[in-house]
């Protein structure tokens, strides 16, 4: 069994890998390969000691803490670690591990293309940035190591900055990014102004006498700037340009650990720090997960950019997971304590689920995009009989994601489901409704996330190549083929042991001192999990005995009824017309219907270009196409008007540059009496 000692060298161990790989891809810059397999070598022996480290303090409550005194007032480089910050650090490192292992693979297209050198530094930087984050223990090294982690994925975003695209997303991404921290900054200040101290321990203890006023404004201030980071609506925009941009493994990390940081100081600041829950803080939580779990899945449904609708399904997650944590705090600001442990245990088995799924969709779509050489899905189809292993994979990963079991995904959403369950039942009905709107909202989130992805998954891989990429195309190297299986062997062994699994978030929840009496509402073991007032039980380990049953039972049918049956393998009937790829059906055409329905509030629009084989020949049109495109309803009626706005207060300002060096003096002197008058007063 590891001591606090133990898991604390392992936890530094794992930082100082993670930067040899950095330093060490950049002396290597000149060789490729060398670059390529420095880089992953060293992250993937990172990851390793991250996992142990934080396995240690998980099971063998190892929890440690560090502290280097600074020549900087106020900073110290300051580790805290206890279970919510190892259950962070095994997340994001079990996640490196498997994108590190596809990174070897799919790093190989960038050779003589781009720097794996800088690639490799980056990366790097970027995993440390994430450990440091859910590690500090100050408020100012956690600025620090937030930047390093901000700037890091910004250089991963315009990593194949040939691409204009990418340029222009990474840019929205370093301001949306700044913004946020501009706000984290603010409530930081508002901490120490009410504590004396940025150590986060020293503000526990010393918040008490904390004003309500200043408690609601540090709510905001950080569910603002946290919520930009994970990417709730309406702070969501960068994301989904900025998460397609960069590299595949780097998207899987992106989506699938490093918008979860937000989601982990949320839950650090408004559950382990802040005193005196209030109610209305967990119904906007539940408010804004609603809004960002339904327009998420919409947004995604319309998507034609592979990498886009993974992108879009990530802010539908995040809404899933605000769900969780929305109800969480609303039981424990109304005294409902074993009830709240239910909504965080259920929050971070899907922050947990939804890192895995995740990640495998995006490294199943990079795997696509390395052999079409497209996002887009209109020229894929067919390539389940080209790319078998990642057809399985991605199709693993889109069961997961759209809560079917025996996968992951279904147990997390099943016990969101069960806390919001509880609230319509436990509370009164001046708290029911939002319970009851929340519960909807997931539900429909459930359906129209399956749809989505039997459209991501039918018009990539079935039917027949609509490009010569796609024609062409062959199964991705071992290395991301590797890196998928992995996951998907964890989604699926992660779903058929969640009971089990249920009860270790349990105990990480209940180390937060708030819940630390509590006795959780639930029963959780390796065949069965239940409400203790006997509500609900499912037993996944039955679950999938059942599916496999039922799955060999109809092939052991199928089988003794075809034996001894001759094939014949005949032309399809075809109406007298050759069969082509035109007569698919069409990402835009599978999903048009769902989006008119809700054109109300998608504010879509419709473009429909028809070409006809001459002018005489204009009743019967050669090709028709229907494009359907969202028209950017934030950049519309929120961001643009602030950006107008801003430039035209600055275009005032810019009146009083003359040039004139006397002038300048005299408004320094200006200010001086202003500065002297209000101080003397």
């Amino acid at each position: 069994m590891f001591n606090a000692v133990l898991s604390q060298n392992a936890f530094f161990v794992s930082l100082s890998l993670f930067a040899a790989g950095a330093f060490g891809s950049l002396l290597l810059r000149k060789n490729d390969d060398a670059a390529n397999w420095w880089g992953n070598l060293l992250a993937i022996a990172g990851a390793v000691f991250g996992i142990i480290s934080s396995a240690s303090v998980i099971f063998s409550n190892s929890d440690f803490s560090f502290a280097a005194a600074s020549s900087f007032p106020l900073l110290s480089f300051s580790f805290n670690v206890d279970k919510l910050s190892a259950f962070f650090i095994f997340t994001i490192s079990l996640i490196a591990l498997f994108a590190s292992v596809y990174g070897i693979g799919y790093a190989k297209h960038f050779y003589k293309k781009y720097n794996l050198g800088t690639l490799g530094f980056f990366y790097n930087a970027f995993i440390a940035g994430m450990l440091a984050v859910v590690s500090s223990g100050n408020a100012i090294f956690f600025l620090i190591v937030w930047e390093i982690m901000s700037l890091s994925s910004y250089f991963l975003v315009i990593f194949e900055n040939k691409e204009k695209e990418n340029i222009k997303a990474g840019s929205l991404y370093f301001i949306m990014t700044h913004a946020g921290t501009a706000f984290i900054t603010l409530a930081f200040l508002v901490l120490y102004g009410a504590t004396g101290s940025f150590d986060f321990g020293t503000m526990k203890q010393n918040i008490g006498n904390i004003s309500p006023l200043t408690r609601d404004i540090v709510f905001i201030l950080a569910l603002i700037g946290f919520g930009t980071k994970a990417g709730i609506i309406p702070f969501h925009v960068w994301l989904p340009s900025a998460h397609p941009a960069a590299p595949s493994h780097v998207s899987a990390l992106m989506s699938g650990v490093m918008i979860k940081t937000g989601i982990y100081m949320m839950i650090r600041i408004f559950i382990d720090i802040l005193p005196g829950v209030q109610p209305w803080w967990g119904m906007l939580i539940l408010a804004i997960g609603i809004v960002s779990s339904l327009l998420g899945v919409l947004y995604a449904l319309e998507e034609n950019d592979i990498k886009k609708l993974l992108a879009y399904s990530s802010i539908e997650n995040i809404g899933i997971i605000l769900l969780g944590l929305g109800s969480s705090l609303l039981f424990l600001s109304l005294g409902f304590k074993s009830l709240a442990v239910l909504g965080l245990v259920a929050t971070l088995f899907h922050i947990f689920n939804h890192a895995i799924f995740k990640s495998l969709l995006f490294m199943g779509a990079g795997s696509v995009i390395s052999k079409t050489r497209t996002r887009n899905m209109e020229k894929y189809g067919g390539l389940i009989k080209r790319m078998p292993q990642t057809a399985l994979f991605f199709l693993a990963g889109s069961m997961a994601i759209s809560a079917l079991p025996p996968f992951n995904g279904f147990f997390s959403e099943w016990m969101i489901f069960q806390s919001l369950f509880s609230g319509i039942r436990s509370l009164d009905s001046s708290f029911q409704w939002i319970f009851i709107l929340a519960a909807g909202a997931l539900a429909f989130t459930g359906g129209l996330a399956a749809a989505c992805f039997v459209k991501a998954f039918g018009i990539t891989f079935l039917g027949r190549p609509r490009s010569g990429g796609a024609e062409h195309a062959k199964e991705s190297d071992y290395f991301l083929t590797a890196g998928m299986s992995l996951l998907a062997v964890l989604a699926l062994i992660v779903g058929i042991f969640s009971g089990k699994i249920a009860g270790v978030f349990s105990g990480i929840s209940g180390s937060l001192g708030i819940f630390r009496s509590v006795e959780p509402p639930f029963t959780a073991d390796i065949n069965n999990f239940r409400l203790n007032d006997g509500f609900a039980s499912v037993s996944t380990p039955v679950i999938f005995v059942i599916l496999l049953a039922s799955i060999t039972a109809v092939f052991a049918v199928v089988h003794f009824l075809a034996n001894g049956r001759k094939i014949k393998i005949g032309r399809t009937w075809d109406c007298g017309t050759n069969l082509n790829p035109r007569m698919e059906i069409t990402s835009t055409g599978f999903s048009r219907s769902i989006i008119t329905i809700f054109n109300g509030v998608l504010k879509s629009t419709k473009q429909i270009d028809v070409e006809y084989h001459d002018a005489d020949m204009r009743y019967f049109p050669k090709a028709r196409t229907v494009k359907l495109e969202m028209k950017g309803i934030y950049n519309s009626y929120l961001y643009r008007p602030i950006r107008n706005f801003a430039l035209r207060f600055s275009g005032y300002f810019k009146m009083i540059q003359s040039g004139n060096v006397n002038t300048y003096v005299a408004y320094i002197f200006l200010i001086l009496i202003i500065l002297l008058i209000i101080f003397t007063f």
